[in-house]
C-alpha cells in the first residue's frame, strides 16, 4: 500500500511506541528511550528538506499523574535524544473530555501544519495505532501505521499505508516529498 501521488512537505510523529519506547504515563525524562532507528529516520526526513514534527496525547496531565511541566521536560528529552522537531502539539486531555485536539481529532494536526506554514494535506502522520492515523485523515493529511505489539489488527486491516519500521515509513514519506527526484 502507497501514499497518494501528492508531494508531500513534512511530517509528524506520534511519540509513544513511534519515537520512543512507551512508558506509560511517563513523566520523566531519565526514562525516555528512543525506539531503535527513530533518529536516523527523523535525521533523514530533515536531511529530505522536510519539516518535522510530533503530535501526542499526554492523558497523564489531566489524570493528574504528571504536570505539564514534566511532560515538556520528558518531551525536551526526545527532542535531545531523537530530534530536533519543529513544533510540538501536546493534548493534555482525557478521553472524556470531548477536546478537538486529541487524536482521532484533528486539532494538533491542524494546528502543527498552521505553525509549520503548511497545509495539512501536504503532511503525513506517522504512528503505531489506529488514533495516529485517524488523525491525519481527520485532518486531511496522509498517515502511516507502523504496528507495535500494542497495535490492533483491525487498524492494521483499515490503514491505507502501513510501514515494517520508523525508516521504512519516512523512505516512504521522503519518495513522495516536494525536493524527490523521480
Amino acid at each position: 500500500m502507497a501514499l497518494t501521488d501528492r508531494p508531500l512537505r513534512g511530517v509528524l510523529f506520534d511519540r509513544d511506541d513511534t519515537l520512543v519506547v512507551d512508558v506509560p504515563y511517563n513523566a520523566d525524562p531519565e526514562r525516555v528511550v528512543p525506539v531503535a532507528g527513530a533518529a536516523d529516520a527523523v535525521a533523514a526526513a530533515r536531511a529530505a528538506g522536510l519539516a518535522v514534527g510530533v503530535v501526542t496525547n499526554q492523558s497523564a496531565i489531566a489524570k493528574g499523574l504528571a504536570t505539564r511541566d514534566q511532560v515538556d521536560a520528558t518531551n525536551a528529552r526526545v527532542d535531545e535524544l531523537v530530534g530536533p522537531f519543529d513544533v510540538w502539539e501536546v493534548c493534555p486531555h482525557d478521553r472524556g473530555d470531548d477536546c478537538a485536539c486529541r487524536k482521532p481529532r484533528p486539532g494538533m494536526v491542524l494546528s502543527a501544519a498552521q505553525r509549520l506554514g503548511l497545509d495539512a494535506a501536504d503532511l503525513v502522520v506517522i504512528g503505531d495505532i489506529g488514533a495516529d492515523v485517524g488523525a491525519a485523515v481527520a485532518a486531511g493529511a496522509q498517515g502511516i501505521l507502523v504496528p507495535t505489539a500494542r497495535t490492533m489488527p483491525a487498524e492494521v486491516e483499515a490503514a491505507t499505508t502501513v510501514a515494517g519500521s520508523i525508516e521504512e515509513a519516512v523512505a516512504l514519506v521522503v519518495a513522495r516529498s516536494v525536493g524527490a527526484t523521480a
